[in-house]
C-alpha cells in the first residue's frame, strides 16, 4: 500500500508539472492564435478582427497571470480546449473527439498484437537458445528492431497497394460506405491492415529482443533450477516460474508505449494519410494551431503517466517483493 501512495502522489506531482508546463510553453511563443488566424487570410480580414478573434479564442491577455492560469484550470477541468484555427470554428475537443477512435483502434491493437506476439515469440527462442528457431528468431527480430517504421511503411504501401492494388492507398475507410454494414467494416479493415502490419512487425522486433534477454536470465536463477529438479513438467517451469517473472521488466516498456498510442503513430498514419491523432498533430504543426497542439500534447503526457501507473498496480499484483517493500 506503501509504494501505490508513493506512486499515486508521484503521478500527482508530475501530471500537475505537465499542466503548468502545457499552460507556459504557448504564453513564451510570439504572437497569439488570433494572429495567427488573420495572417492566413493573408489580408482578406479587416485587422479590427483581431479584436472579435481574441475574445473569440478566449485570449485574455489583460488579465493577470495568475488569473489566466486559474482560468486555464478552469478550461481543463470541464474538456474546454478552445477553438481550433485549422478547423475552425469547430473546437479542439470537437477534433479529438472524432481522431481518437482511429488512433486507438489502429495503434492500440496493433500495440497490444506486437507486445504479445513478440513476447510469445521471445519466451520460446530463449527456452530453445541455440535452436533452429532461435537462430532464425534473432536476426530477424534484429532487423526489424532497427528498421525505420516509416521506411518499411513506404515499402508495402508501394508494394501492396500501388503495385498489386490488394489495399487503398490513403484514408481510413470508403466514403461510399456507412460503418454500421459488413461493406463499412470490410472498408476499415482494408484501409487499417497496411497501417497496422507498420506498426506490429516493425515493434515486434523489439519485444522479441528484449523478452529473450529476460528469459535468459531469469532461466539461471536458483528457484528455476530448483522447479526442474523437483521433475516438474517443462511448460509448467517455462511459463509458470521463467516467464512469469521475466515479463515483469517489460511491463514498464509496454505502459509506456500504451501510453503513446494517444499520440498515434505520427509517420505512419502521414504516409497512409490514416485520420489519427497523429496526422491530426502534423496538420495542426503546419498551420500553426497551438490550442490543438497543445492539447494533443496534454493528452499524450497524461496518457503516459496513467499508463505507468496502471503499471505499477501491474506489479504489486504479480509481483509478491514489491507488496512487501519498506515493511519490518
Amino acid at each position: 500500500m506503501r509504494y501505490l501512495l508513493r506512486r499515486l502522489l508521484v503521478l500527482l506531482l508530475t501530471g500537475w508539472t505537465a499542466l503548468t508546463i502545457n499552460f507556459v510553453l504557448p504564453r513564451l511563443m510570439p504572437g497569439n492564435p488570433a494572429e495567427v488566424m488573420l495572417a492566413r487570410f493573408q489580408g482578406k480580414l479587416n485587422p479590427t478582427a483581431l479584436a472579435a478573434l481574441t475574445i473569440e479564442f478566449g485570449l485574455h491577455t489583460h488579465q493577470s497571470l495568475l488569473a489566466q492560469y486559474a482560468a486555464y484550470w478552469g478550461h481543463m477541468l470541464t474538456g474546454d480546449f478552445g477553438l481550433s484555427l485549422t478547423y475552425y470554428p469547430s473546437s479542439v475537443g470537437q477534433m479529438l473527439a472524432q481522431a481518437f477512435p482511429w488512433t486507438l483502434g489502429l495503434v492500440g491493437f496493433s500495440t497490444v498484437l506486437a507486445f504479445a506476439a513478440g513476447t510469445a515469440l521471445g519466451v520460446m527462442a530463449a527456452w530453445r537458445r541455440g535452436s533452429r528457431l532461435d537462430g532464425v528468431l534473432m536476426p530477424v527480430s534484429l532487423f526489424l528492431n532497427s528498421m525505420p517504421y516509416f521506411w518499411f511503411a513506404l515499402l508495402i504501401l508501394y508494394v501492396f497497394a500501388f503495385v498489386l492494388g490488394w489495399f487503398p492507398v490513403s484514408g481510413g475507410m470508403s466514403l461510399t460506405h456507412h460503418v454500421a454494414g459488413w461493406a463499412g467494416w470490410l472498408s476499415l479493415i482494408q484501409h487499417a491492415a497496411l497501417p497496422a502490419a507498420t506498426i506490429t512487425v516493425t515493434a515486434m522486433g523489439g519485444w522479441i529482443l528484449t523478452m529473450r534477454n529476460n528469459m535468459v536470465a531469469v532461466l539461471g536463477e536458483d528457484f528455476v533450477k530448483f522447479a526442474r529438479a523437483k521433475g516438474l513438467p517443462d511448460r509448467w517451469v517455462e511459463y509458470r516460474y521463467a516467464a512469469r517473472n521475466a515479463i515483469l521488466p517489460n511491463f514498464t516498456g509496454f505502459a509506456m508505449a500504451l501510453g503513446f498510442v494517444v499520440g498515434g503513430a505520427l509517420l505512419t498514419e502521414i504516409v497512409f494519410s490514416y485520420p489519427g491523432l497523429g496526422y491530426l498533430l502534423y496538420e495542426a504543426v503546419l498551420n500553426l494551431d497551438y490550442p490543438l497542439m497543445q492539447a494533443i500534447f496534454l493528452f499524450i503526457a497524461l496518457a503516459v503517466l496513467i499508463a505507468n501507473f496502471l503499471a505499477d498496480v501491474a506489479y504489486v499484483l504479480l509481483d509478491p517483493r514489491v507488496r512487501t517493500e519498506g515493511n519490518p
